[in-house]
């Protein structure tokens, strides 16, 4: 199978990730992305999306955003620690970068409000010289804004709670405890706070603080909730930083897509015994049938590989996990390791894992004992395994393709540019050459590279990338193409949005 036909199985989404929402003076629904590194409008008449802020530009990871007064939008920049103004003219100036991890952000009237999204952090009024502290302690803020009271809500995600506090400072007031994983406070127009919950649910927690204090659940079944905003008639529009796109929730549950949601990354792809395609996209793992279905959220997956009812995970934080599909549960098989990406399966159950920061290939046995197969590589960044039990890498930084023969790993390809995933299928090693756009078969025999089929054009940011960690949290990941063999021999591979079918060309 060298020349290959391409199907894609999933349409991509035009809002890779959505997270902090508004509404613009234009009376379009302003979307901060903060994986793809963009900020888009969206008619929501007709569900058109323009990228307002291209990647690439001086907002690296933009997380939320509001509008002042004078029409200018704010922007928190997460992992570089900034604040900017986007003027009306569409010019930007630096507010501050004296903030840990910005996130939540509001405008009251010309006064300018942020919190960080870290443990023990703070909510701060921004304006000429240091930031003023309102209150510290925050446990990972997040979306907020003024209440009918004139006070400023906001939540504690790893606590559960809201607080309130005014706008000039004092004592932080408990409004709320128990709430459904909260990452967002919103008003309706008729003072009802709404708590966004980011879990699996979907979950909206009603609060009537100002009539009944009555609390009611919405479930929506969008996975990942991030964020919401009420037109002028008074319906709601949602955010997912899972699913991306924008939806209407209705009071009772009901949704509408006004734009498509779809895959964050993708990043790795594999393919299970029964034929079931299995993605890691960063926050979740997923699978490309009836567009993209949740199967669990699971941030931070991005190298996958399927053993019997086992997904192996890996995270370029530093983990390798094992989700076990029939008791939901997770079991961490490593920590502290340097960016691994690739992973696969040995015959006997180990796992062989690229270490993609420290130029090595792992072992994790099956009591979680980790060993070194190969080092010395510049970045590794997948593994593959053929029929005889011979072990494949891809080194990104150096161009090349390796065989694990003996001591030292053997050259099979070189001058490649930029080989991320790969897979052995009937003699062939399978490379996807990002650079180049492509996706390459290289003869195991005779090391011959020709070219199999043609990869869509990566997503998002060009150049310099934003920090991997911030403050001891995660920052952005890597952009990595998976690659991955069906029972059936015919290769998956995650690039582009989507996840696309190769399967032999047909002859002429």
């Amino acid at each position: 199978m060298t020349g290959c036909r391409v199907r894609r199985l999933t349409r991509p989404t035009s809002l890779r990730g959505s997270n902090g929402v508004a509404f613009g003076p234009d009376g379009r629904l302003y979307v901060a992305q903060f994986l793809a590194g963009e900020i888009s409008a969206v008619d929501l008449a007709t569900g058109d999306v323009e990228v307002v802020v291209p990647a690439g530009g001086p907002v690296q990871a933009p997380d939320d955003l509001a509008f002042g007064s004078d029409g200018s939008m704010y922007l928190t920049d997460l992992v570089p620690g900034r604040v900017w103004r986007r003027r009306p003219d569409g010019t930007f100036t630096l507010v501050t970068d004296q903030v840990r991890l910005p996130n939540g952000i509001a405008c009251v009237g010309d006064r300018l409000f942020v919190n960080e999204m870290i443990p023990d952090g703070r909510l701060l009024e921004l304006g000429n010289g240091e930031p003023k502290v309102l209150a510290g302690g925050l446990a990972m803020g997040n979306a907020m804004q003024l209440g009918p009271d004139g006070a400023l809500y906001y939540p504690h995600m790893l606590t559960g709670e809201v607080f309130r506090i005014p706008p000039d400072g004092g004592t932080p007031e408990l409004v709320a405890t128990e709430v459904h994983e909260p990452v967002a406070v919103r008003f309706d127009l008729g003072g009802v706070l709404q708590v966004l919950s980011r879990g699996v649910a979907g979950i909206v927690t009603r609060i009537d603080l100002f009539g009944t204090g009555d609390r009611t659940l919405v479930t929506s079944g969008l996975s990942g909730l991030d964020n919401a905003a009420f037109d002028t008639e008074n319906r709601m529009f949602v955010s997912s930083y899972a699913g991306g796109g924008i939806t209407e929730l209705h009071p009772d549950g009901r949704t509408r897509e006004i734009a498509p949601r779809g895959f964050a990354g993708p990043y790795g792809v594999t393919v299970d015994l029964g034929g079931t395609v299995h993605v890691a996209d960063h926050y979740r793992i997923a699978e490309p049938r009836d567009d993209v279905t949740t199967t669990e959220l699971l941030p931070f997956a991005h190298g996958i590989a399927a053993d019997g009812d086992l997904l192996h995970l890996t995270s370029q934080y530093g983990q390798v996990r094992t989700y076990d599909r029939t008791t939901r549960s997770v079991r961490t098989r490593a920590n502290g390791l340097a960016e691994p990406a690739g992973i696969a399966v040995h015959a006997d159950g180990a796992l062989v894992v690229a270490e993609a920061g420290a130029g090595r290939v792992l072992t994790i046995d099956a009591d979680d004992t980790v060993g070194v197969l190969a080092d010395g590589f510049g970045r590794p960044v997948d593994v593959a395994v053929d029929g005889e039990g011979r072990w494949y890498v891809s080194d990104e930084e150096r161009g090349a393709v390796y065989r694990l023969d003996g001591e030292s790993p053997a050259v099979l390809a070189d001058d490649l540019a930029a080989p991320q995933g790969i897979a052995v299928v009937d003699g062939c090693l399978y490379v996807a050459e990002t650079a180049a756009g492509r996706v390459v078969a290289v003869d195991l025999v005779t090391g011959e590279v020709r070219q199999a089929a043609d990869l869509p054009a990566r997503q998002g940011r060009t150049g310099e990338q934003p920090a991997l960690h911030a403050h001891g949290l995660p920052g952005v990941p890597r952009p990595f193409t998976g690659l991955a063999t069906a029972p059936d021999d015919s290769l998956y591979a995650a690039a582009g949005g989507t996840v696309l079918h190769l399967t032999p060309a047909e002859e002429p």
